[in-house]
């Protein structure tokens, strides 16, 4: 039971994780570099982005939906 509670607050953290650095670091340094070079990296990147945090967001939500059938987290 604590290793559903741990990958799910695994799971969560680092789609945050990746989620504010995308919005914070890596969306911004991207815009100044000039409209051509974000152009073409923009599509990849977010492509491979998608893939991850879809991935974690799906692996967080079942590990939570887990957790809470089977009781959810005793405090």
């Amino acid at each position: 039971m604590e290793i559903l509670e741990v990958i799910a607050i695994l799971a969560c953290s680092i789609f945050a994780g990746a989620a504010i650095y995308g919005t914070v670091v890596e969306h911004p340094a991207r815009l100044a570099c000039g409209t051509e070079l974000a152009a073409t990296v923009f599509g990849p990147s977010y492509k491979r982005a998608a893939a991850m945090q879809a991935s974690l967001a799906l692996l967080a939500t079942l590990a939570g939906v887990a957790v809470a059938i089977n009781g959810g987290v005793g405090l």
